[in-house]
Order: structure tokens, then C-alpha cells, then sequence
């Protein structure tokens, strides 16, 4: 586990004033243009992104297809792994909570493929998590590792925001019991 020490993201009045005073400045008059702005926006707020948890991966040869790229359904391993290493990290294992009664389910999945991985390319797994009433929202991106280099982030590979809502004995449930062992880590 790693607690990458970089600031969150500012407020989004800052962000669009950001964009406007730009595009003023350099007189960005087509969409082409504002579209490239947008798109290095983006990946200069993700250098500003904070993640309480992150895993390293290489990707496995069986995990391609015809293309020689990464399937896109192995990225919802890739997901759902750093999800299970985080919660043991955070002290309670899937199969402890599921010994319990409680089980933590996918109740919704966002997905974006930016670029894709290849044969032993090596990749950061990272999430963040909040907490929205009995729905647990995870937050997770996965980045290209660039080579030779510790734990740093490269080029985007898929952003992800995963609900996950909690039965309890197979109800539904507030989740109080999954927010005690995460608590931590919610603001």
C-alpha cells in the first residue's frame, strides 16, 4: 500500500477559470483547439490527483487479445483486484466480511479506455474512496508505470468510478460495518 502524497484537485471554479483565462489568452477561436486544451487540462489535473491506495501489475501475455492489447473486460479484473488488496489492507479480507454476513456488491461501473496496455507492460492500480449515504463510490485509474522508474504515473490508461453497496446477511444494509474498517481513509 502507498499514500501517494500529492494535493487533490482544486474546486472546479478554478478549473473552468483556468480554461477561459487560457483560451482568452492564446485567442483559441475553433473547437479543435479547445478540445486540446480540455485534453491537457485533463492530464494536468491528473498529475494533481491524490489516491489513498495503489498496487503495481504487470499485464500477463493471456490477457490479450487477437490485437495484442489488453481485452477490455481483464480491466475489471485489474479493478476489482485492487479493490480486494485494499480491503485487506484496510484489515478486513472479502472472505472475513463475507464469513460475517457482509458483502460488499458492484452496484454500478463507469468505465473510460484512454490508451491500452500490452505484453509486459507494468501498470499503477490506484483508488480513492467516499462514502455517499449506504453506497461506498471508488474511485480508480490506472496508469501506464514508464520504465526504470519507482512508482510513478505515466500515461492514462482507464478511469473508473465503482459504487459498491453492502448486504448484510443478505439484505441490504446502511453499511455501517464495511465504513467502520474504512473509515480511515473517508473524509
Amino acid at each position: 500500500m502507498s499514500r501517494n502524497l500529492i494535493p487533490s484537485y482544486p474546486p472546479p471554479f478554478l478549473s473552468l477559470s483556468i480554461i477561459y483565462t487560457v483560451a482568452i489568452r492564446e485567442n483559441l477561436s475553433n473547437l479543435c483547439n479547445f478540445v486540446k486544451l480540455s485534453f491537457i487540462f485533463t492530464l494536468i489535473m491528473d498529475l494533481l490527483k491524490t489516491y489513498c491506495f495503489s498496487i503495481e501489475m504487470e499485464v500477463r501475455d493471456y490477457e490479450l487479445d487477437c490485437e495484442q492489447i489488453v481485452n477490455n473486460a481483464n480491466y475489471l479484473h485489474y479493478l476489482e483486484h485492487t479493490r480486494h488488496k485494499f480491503c485487506r489492507a484496510a484489515g478486513m479480507p472479502f472472505i472475513e466480511m463475507h464469513e460475517k454476513g457482509i458483502d460488499a456488491v458492484v452496484r454500478k461501473l463507469e468505465m473510460e479506455y484512454y490508451s491500452p496496455l500490452r505484453s509486459g507492460d507494468s501498470f499503477l492500480s490506484c483508488l480513492n474512496i467516499e462514502r455517499k449515504g449506504p453506497r461506498f463510490i471508488f474511485h480508480q485509474d490506472i496508469y501506464k508505470k514508464p520504465e526504470g522508474k519507482a512508482e510513478t504515473f505515466g500515461e492514462p490508461v482507464v478511469k473508473s468510478i465503482v459504487t459498491i453497496v453492502a448486504l448484510k446477511d443478505g439484505k441490504l444494509s446502511k453499511g455501517d460495518e464495511i465504513a467502520e474498517f474504512f473509515k480511515k481513509y473517508l473524509d
